[in-house]
């Protein structure tokens, strides 16, 4: 079979370039994998995406001419409806042989195959293998078809009376297998082997391509186009670093992998140059001057090794001047505009303060159902205050609050914070800044704060209690944002599930399952001594008749978010599931609950003790169906031997494992309950749970009960059995 590589590329107008990369990826893959479902390509065959501003391409290598002819076993019928009883073929197998291409002579060449049930006749040939044209035909329109497009437009095509659908217009189709041109059609377009190349710059219009391989060359050549989008991608970040290092000063380009991916799908010749702005707009908070830069210019700007932002930045150019001085000016003159516009609003927005913005909130809608951000401000407030008397209580009680001043003041200083940030906290959202750049709200009060003379734990909490916004985002920085923060999250978690707004599959407009992780976050990476059914009782009330309690199915919720971060923390499902089957209520111990579960599981006592607990429970489950158990046991109905010795036993170590339990020490206490093996298999072995006689019988109930519960109080260890 004769082989070559082959090159398909698409030649269209501007593409979209926040998607240009997926694009590019889907292009290939699709077109790699048709190759190869229809034999024309080998699995291991190497493929190649090529994807810039105005072309989607694929170098696909061992592409054979025409696949190679493959047996077919087609199923037809059951022998007893194709064949008659004296064996001739019946009108309904002659039709359908008809139908395959054959005649009645095939009748005897039909194979036999029993099916479990019946036999069945199979008729057997050989396909032909299909051509490049026609393979490659199918496999465009399939990778045309999968396309991920964000939105499809609809244009004319030359005749003036026919139109398609695509992303962007296409103006060429190049498909070559080796050096010769395989005829195949795509959106109006003739597979043909010349491509265009830069708009501007290009050395020949059009680029001649000699063969599939030398695709990427002619292009960087002819047509001044790096074609790869990894190869450009590489060639702007080493630039970038380049120009930095050039400026001097130890200044380094804003690390951005989305900037750079965007940019990289701007241009088909990058060139990167030195621009600045006037040192004036320093004054605007940087957050401002960077975002504008970023998000309406593509610029990226410089920052100093103390990561302050400079006033010069850096432009990915898609010419190359000699003098590139009129580029620079360009870009110079276009971003002075954008930074003006900054330093307007930031003068503006300073001359009233936060607190003068709070009336301006009941105006804005926060959810038809549950009023406005002014209602909701009063909202996170009451939870604030209650979750930050019980957060500074307890931490004064561990003596984790400052021990030089006096208790008692200092948490009236901490719940006025929290107070007054939880107050101002959705402040910025009326000002122009946050109007002009949303992703600013938080970061912007922080600054407006600090213009009104309040305390950093205020100005510090405002900012930080939208975090953490992702995963793997900072949490707040201090106490009064925590609380702030945790006020914030949970009122929408509450108030959404009060009304019923749940997330559905992919679908969660709220983002109820990254309030509930950064919850879960908080309370765990910050150690906070709170409980979860104490937190919902916090919040739940602040909502008055406005929504149903949800605190049963919001529990459920915030554990099953739990439990998915906890496996992909590496911990195994039978480890979770026997931790969380008692619903912990502080979860800052839910890790040395999971590293003692680990460790009692590595001991040779483990898999016998797991399954007489899976046994205990069971029983208790029976028996407390009918009555509750109480778990006391009087020693005087104790009548065999087994059952003393068991009861002794806990008599002896279970005060010790309590007591290790009390001071945190969960794996010592699980290690010290491991000496109850003997004992319990001996009380299965010899001893009648369901004795005939009553108080018997409930006293040694009560005596598993009192196994029971001394067993888990770490964790369910039945859920550890086999």
């Amino acid at each position: 079979m004769t082989t070559a590589n082959l090159l398909v590329e698409l030649f269209v107008e501007e593409l979209p370039p926040k998607a240009l990369q997926k694009l590019g990826d889907a292009f290939a893959s699709v077109l790699h994998a048709q190759l190869v479902a229809q034999g024309l390509a080998a699995p291991d065959a190497a493929c190649t995406a090529y994807a810039s501003p105005r072309r989607l391409a694929a170098h696909i290598t061992g592409v054979l001419a025409q696949a190679p002819d493959k047996a077919v076993s087609q199923k037809l019928m059951p022998v007893a409806v194709g064949l008659a009883a004296d064996g001739q073929a019946t009108p309904a197998l002659l039709k359908k042989l008809a139908a395959l291409g054959a005649d009645a002579s095939a009748v005897a060449g039909l194979k036999r195959v029993h099916d479990g049930k019946a036999e069945v006749l199979y008729f057997e040939s050989t396909a032909q293998g299909a051509t490049l044209a026609e393979g490659l035909q199918k496999a465009l329109d399939e990778a045309l078809a999968k396309l991920p497009i964000p939105k499809v437009m609809r244009y004319q095509l030359q005749d003036g009376w026919s139109s398609v659908h695509f992303v962007r217009p296409a103006h060429g189709l190049v498909a070559l297998h080796g050096s010769s041109v395989v005829p195949v059609q795509a959106l109006g377009l003739t597979a043909g082997s010349h491509t265009q190349g830069h708009r501007f710059e290009a050395k020949a219009s059009p680029v001649v391509l000699q063969n599939a391989d030398s695709y990427a060359q002619q292009l960087r050549d002819e047509g001044a186009v790096i074609a790869s989008f990894a190869e450009r991608r590489a060639a702007i970040a080493e630039q970038l670093q380049q120009a930095a290092a050039q400026v001097g000063g130890g200044v380094r380009a804003i690390e951005d992998e989305a900037l750079l991916d965007e940019v990289t799908a701007l241009v088909e010749r990058p060139n990167v140059l030195v621009c600045q702005f006037e040192e004036e707009f320093l004054a605007v908070p940087q957050e401002c001057l960077i975002l504008t830069m970023k998000a309406n210019q593509k610029y990226f700007p410089l920052l100093d090794a103390e990561g302050k932002l400079t006033h010069r930045f850096l432009i990915v150019s898609n010419i190359a001047p000699q003098d590139a001085s009129a580029v620079i000016q360009g870009n110079e003159r276009v971003v002075r505009p954008r930074l003006a516009d900054a330093k307007f609003f930031f003068d503006q927005d300073r001359k009233k303060t936060l607190v003068s913005r709070v009336p301006q909130l009941a105006k804005v809608v926060y959810h038809n159902q549950l009023g406005t951000q002014g209602e909701r401000v009063e909202r996170v407030r009451a939870i604030a205050q209650a979750i930050g008397a019980q957060l500074f209580a307890a931490l004064a009680a561990r003596h984790a609050i400052d021990g030089t001043q006096d208790a008692e003041v200092v948490q009236d200083y901490l719940m006025t914070c929290v107070d007054n940030a939880a107050l101002l906290a959705k402040t910025d959202l009326v000002t122009d800044m946050v109007g002009e750049f949303p992703e600013l709200q938080g970061t912007m009060g922080a600054y407006y704060a600090v213009n009104d003379g309040l305390p950093d734990d205020v100005a510090h909490a405002i900012e930080d209690h939208y975090k953490p916004r992702f995963a793997g985002d900072a949490l707040p920085r201090n106490n009064v944002g925590l609380v702030v923060a945790l006020a914030d999250k949970l009122e929408t978690l509450v108030g959404m599930f009060g009304i019923g707004n749940l997330p559905t599959g992919d679908r969660d407009p709220f983002a109820l399952r990254r309030h509930a992780l950064g919850v879960i976050r908080m309370l765990v990476e910050k150690d906070l001594p709170l409980n979860v059914p104490a937190l919902l009782a916090a919040a739940v009330p602040a909502f008055g008749d406005k929504i149903q309690d949800p605190t049963a199915a919001l529990q459920d919720f915030i554990y099953e978010r739990l439990a998915g971060s906890l496996r992909e923390q590496g911990y195994s499902a039978q480890e979770v599931d026997a931790v969380l089957a008692l619903r912990p209520e502080q979860l800052a111990l839910v890790g040395q609950q999971l590293a003692a579960v680990r460790a009692f599981a590595q001991l040779p006592e483990a898999p016998a003790l797991a399954a007489a607990n899976k046994r205990v429970t069971n029983i208790l489950k029976k028996a407390e169906a009918e009555s509750p158990v109480d778990a006391h046991v009087n020693p005087e109905l104790l009548q065999e031997q087994a059952e003393q010795d068991l009861y002794a036993q806990l008599q002896r170590f279970v005060p010790e494992a309590d007591a290790q339990f009390a001071a945190g020490d969960f794996t010592a206490s699980l290690q010290t309950l491991a000496v109850l093996r003997a004992p319990v298999d001996a009380f299965f072995d010899d001893v009648m749970v369901n004795a005939e006689q009553l108080d018997v019988r409930l006293n040694r109930l009560g005596l598993l009960k009192t196994l029971h519960q001394a067993m888990n109080r770490v964790a369910d260890l039945s859920r550890l059995a086999a």
